[in-house]
């Protein structure tokens, strides 16, 4: 057992329920950002540049994270796991996740413009046309898919590595720690140019592609659990592929066959075509099944480094 690890996933979730977020200049993910600003631009061979930066820069900052983390380390245990705790806290989100949704959703009943406006928080389309209940659909979807990207991932990551690295003899919390941080770069940069619009993110969303796999299926598994029944996983199995991404689908198939809600992105995919668009209260309990699906993995995580 590794109690300094168990108590670093425990702190992290403390935090996150009581501050959200680091402070914005404090936040090694927007330092990231600036990073893959540098790469979002035109370039004679754009692919090759990308797959260099995709695969590069993920690796760059995981290596200083367990040199980091290693280095408090030798200093003192507590020491790094402080150093720890931080590097993982940035790297997740779950708060500030479901009360943007949770405000979307409300807006969308009482101020529409306002809900289109801060929709874009949370996922990239254009939503001057959508309806109020297309603008739920959407805080809904984006609660699950986000949920993945920016909790279970890196979770996953460090737990896996946690037990690996402890299984054989190594210091579990640097490698970790760098695991986290090398998921959490890796969706970072597929969100900033994964796109096909940007040729030069090619690499960054073929990345995130795999690396996703896993933690995708991972949160379909821990909202069903959180659903109380096996049924949503089961029955959302049916249009978790319908989505181009091949691991969005499976989080917002999921949470709409709980639900038993229809979510569409116009133009793109429709999950449950049988069913309704979210009313707000149905919108507002997914959330609420995101926010425990969270916990779930939060949970799952202690286990994992405990064992």
């Amino acid at each position: 057992m590794n109690l300094q690890l168990v108590a670093v996933v425990l702190v992290v979730a403390m935090l996150d329920r009581l501050v959200g977020e680091p402070p914005t200049r404090m936040h090694p993910v927007v330092w990231f950002g600036q990073a893959v600003d540098r790469v979002d631009r035109s370039w004679s061979h754009p692919k090759a540049v990308g797959a260099l930066a995709a695969v590069g820069l993920p690796l760059a900052v995981a290596g200083i994270v367990w040199g980091l983390v290693a280095g408090a380390e030798s200093v003192h245990p507590i020491f790094g796991g402080l150093v720890g705790v931080y590097i993982l806290f940035s790297s997740t989100s779950l708060r500030l996740l479901v009360e943007t949704a949770s405000e979307v959703i409300a807006h969308s009943e009482t101020d529409l413009p306002r809900a289109r406006e801060e929709l874009l928080a949370l996922a990239g389309r254009d939503a001057s046309e959508l309806s109020a209940g297309q603008i739920r659909s959407a805080a809904a979807e984006s609660a699950a898919e986000n949920l993945s990207d920016g909790l279970v991932g890196p979770l996953a990551a460090f737990g896996i590595t946690a037990f690996v690295a402890t299984t054989v003899g190594w210091a579990a919390l640097p490698a970790a720690a760098a695991a986290a941080t090398w998921v959490k770069a890796v969706n970072t940069m597929d969100s900033m140019i994964g796109y096909r619009s940007k040729p030069v993110g090619w690499g960054a969303a073929r990345l995130d592609d795999l690396v996703m796999w896993l933690p995708a299926r991972l949160t379909a598994m821990c909202i069903s659990v959180a659903a109380a029944s096996p049924d949503p996983l089961l029955s959302g199995r049916r249009w978790a592929r319908i989505p181009s991404s091949p691991n969005a689908g499976w989080p917002m198939a999921t949470l709409a066959a709980a639900l038993q809600i229809r979510l569409e992105k116009p133009d793109s995919y429709t999950l449950n075509p049988v069913a309704s668009l979210p009313s707000v209260a149905e919108a507002d309990r997914g959330v609420r099944l995101v926010d425990r699906a969270g916990w779930l993995a939060v949970g799952l995580t202690g286990v994992v480094v405990y064992v």
